[in-house]
């Protein structure tokens, strides 16, 4: 799960709390001073930039991050991530560990750190493998262990309070630990429109990106998995610490490569056929899909 906030919007979180009570004096803050920010949430589907990481059934998520910041323009921050999944090798949890640094230079912020996705609980299915449990019913294989490990850098330039747009930047030598390389590059944008007189906020946002895939190791066969673009766009709705994000995502993966790609258990048919897919079986965890997400998060300031 990608958590994105920035030392300038955990900044603004804080002015925004203090407006109420202007008429009580408050000192300036001190650095450096420590932050946190934490929430949860329940969504129809978990998309991980396009492809299902829970078979399409609703996945239960949370996250705690620590910050530490150095003065107003740098923040230091750490964070665990959880994410309810289910993957073709059994495994049903996704445990996120990740750290990095933000600083901000003016209406531009950067978000460079390193991130560890950890799942546990695998099961290795290949009857090609000593020590493996038989193939898939459907001729899927698929190893116990497919953690790794991703880079990133993100950039952010806010216009205003109302738009900002963004850049992701994200590699790895071994994506899901196949044994293929990845690199992912998208661009962001949202708009946030004035808050209502109830409360409520709403703001647009979306996403076009670019996977970049490798050639797996033997046990995959050596394939060379298709690249692919993926792209979202949804509406979101706020009210304290509650956020309503309603979500169209898509790629332009076919079912034969997708289901090469993800070792769907769930994937069937025979007609599906590619170069990376001679099988047939086909995967609908890469096709268009509208998805609803109910959160709350909140950060230290809501305590101050």
């Amino acid at each position: 799960m990608k958590i994105k906030h920035s030392i300038a919007s955990s900044l603004a979180v804080v002015a925004l709390s203090a407006s109420g009570a202007l008429a009580e004096p408050r000192s300036k803050p001190t650095f450096p001073n420590w932050d946190f920010a934490a929430g949860a949430g329940v969504v129809t589907d978990y998309l991980f930039r396009g492809v299902s990481q829970s078979a399409r059934d609703p996945s239960f998520n949370a996250y705690f991050e620590p910050r530490l910041n150095v003065n107003p323009d740098l923040q230091l921050y750490v964070g665990v991530a959880y994410n309810s999944i289910r993957f073709a090798n059994d495994a049903r949890s996704e445990v996120d560990f990740y750290g990095g640094i933000r600083p901000t230079f003016g209406k531009l912020g950067l978000d460079v750190g390193f991130w560890y996705y950890y799942y546990p609980g695998g099961t290795c299915y290949n009857s090609g493998v000593v020590g493996c449990a038989p193939t898939l019913l459907n001729g899927n294989v698929i190893k116990d262990n497919v953690s790794f490990w991703e880079v990133y850098f993100k950039p952010t330039y806010t216009f205003s309070d109302a738009f900002a747009v963004g850049a992701n930047l994200y590699y790895t030598p071994s994506f899901l630990n196949t044994g293929a390389k990845g690199t992912y590059a998208s661009v962001t944008a949202k708009y946030t429109f004035p808050t209502w007189p109830n409360g409520i906020g709403t703001y647009l946002s979306g996403e076009v990106g670019y996977q970049w895939l490798g050639t797996s190791d033997a046990f995959y066969g050596n394939i060379n998995f298709a690249d692919y673009a993926t792209w979202n766009v949804g509406i979101g709705f706020t009210w304290k610490v509650l956020t309503l994000d309603l979500r169209y995502t898509d790629t332009n993966l076919s079912k034969g490569d997708c289901n090469a790609f993800t070792s769907d258990h769930t994937a069937t048919g025979t007609t599906f056929v590619t170069p990376i897919n001679p099988s047939g079986v086909g995967s609908n965890w890469c096709g268009a899909r509208f998805t609803a997400r109910l959160s709350a998060d909140i950060t230290g300031a809501n305590f101050k």
